[in-house]
């Protein structure tokens, strides 16, 4: 492929795609956390956004050095996105059930928000496949174009989850982590 509009158009359009469980993810952080401020806001949405755009360059050098061991893999991904998710999913309705109305606001691990960066993007590994035509320069301008789009859809999702989190107060933990399973389940249903 060569530098054209329809790269351009066609990395947008795979950032979009992407980004969109790192969106309900964002939303369920959002719900979670309702006094996040905007530096928190910020470090959620760039480890997604980082690691939405390292799995396609990581399936993009699979590609071109060890596609036999990445095929073996494929069948793995919808386990694992499925396990991180309802992990932390359920962890998050626990504390939900658990919680208390006056408890002071408190957000995901930093171990957690990367476990939730890994199961949104796991399945960009296979990206590699479709950009394995592009140069290497070609596929780091793809994966920082899906970078710059699923920060600003993440961004999106936790003002609207933390929006709605404030108005459900306590209650909202309960809801992000059934969010969270949803999309482990979703992610793990559409790959069947």
């Amino acid at each position: 492929m060569t530098w054209s509009l329809r790269f351009f158009v066609n990395s947008l359009l795979l950032g979009v795609g992407l980004a969109m469980d790192a969106f309900s993810v964002s939303m369920a952080n959002g719900l979670h956390e309702p006094c996040m401020n905007r530096r928190r806001m910020g470090t959620i949405a760039g480890v997604f956004a980082g690691f939405q755009a390292l799995m396609p360059l990581l399936g993009w050098i699979c590609v071109h050095t060890v596609l036999q061991l990445f095929e073996g893999f494929t069948v793995f991904i919808p386990w694992i996105a499925l396990l991180l998710l309802c992990y932390i999913g359920g962890k998050m309705l626990l504390e939900g059930i658990k919680s208390k109305e006056d408890e002071e606001c408190e957000g995901v691990s930093k171990g957690g928000l990367i476990l939730q960066g890994i199961a949104t993007s796991i399945d960009a590994l296979s990206v590699g496949f479709t950009i394995a035509e592009y140069g290497p320069l070609m596929a780091v301008v793809c994966a920082a174009i899906i970078a710059v789009v699923t920060f600003v859809i993440c961004w999106g999702g936790l003002v609207i989850g933390r929006t709605f989190g404030t108005r459900l107060a306590g209650k909202a933990s309960i809801l992000g982590g059934v969010i969270l399973i949803f999309i482990g389940l979703e992610i793990f249903v559409s790959s069947l």
